[in-house]
C-alpha cells in the first residue's frame, strides 16, 4: 500500500506561482509513477503531469507544459508540481496518484490521495 497526501495548495492571483507537493508514505517507489491531475465540479479528471521515479523521465499536458513543472526528491519519498503563471482556468482540486508505471491515464494510477484545492483569482 501506497498513501500520497498533497499539500501546498491555496489562493493565488493570477499571474501567480504555487507549489503543491505530495509525500507518499508505505513503500519505497522504485520502479512506480507518481502524478498529477485536476478535476473541477462537473468536469472529468484531467491529466497534468507524471515522473517516473526511476529515471525521472516525465510527461506533461500540452496545455501546462510550458507554466509547470513536474520534480522529485527520493530522499523525501515526494514529488512537486511548481505552477506558475496560474490563471483562473487552473482552478481545480489537485490530486496526487501513484502509479505502477507512468502514464497519463487515471486508470493506470492505484493510489489516489485526497486531493488540494488550488483557486485562482482574477
Amino acid at each position: 500500500q501506497v498513501q500520497p497526501v498533497e499539500s501546498g495548495g491555496g489562493l493565488v492571483q493570477a499571474g501567480g506561482s504555487l507549489r503543491l507537493s505530495c509525500v507518499a508514505s508505505g513503500r519505497t517507489l522504485g520502479t512506480y509513477a507518481m502524478g498529477w491531475f485536476r478535476q473541477v465540479p462537473g468536469k472529468e479528471r484531467e491529466f497534468v503531469a507524471t515522473i517516473a521515479w526511476r529515471n525521472s523521465i516525465t510527461y506533461y499536458a500540452d496545455s501546462m507544459k510550458d507554466r509547470f513543472t513536474i520534480s522529485r526528491d527520493n530522499a523525501k519519498n515526494t514529488v512537486y508540481l511548481q505552477m506558475n503563471n496560474l490563471k483562473p482556468e487552473d482552478t481545480a482540486v489537485y490530486y496526487c496518484a501513484v502509479g505502477r508505471g507512468i502514464s497519463r491515464r487515471g486508470r493506470d494510477y492505484d493510489y489516489w490521495g485526497q486531493g488540494t484545492q488550488v483557486i485562482v483569482s482574477s
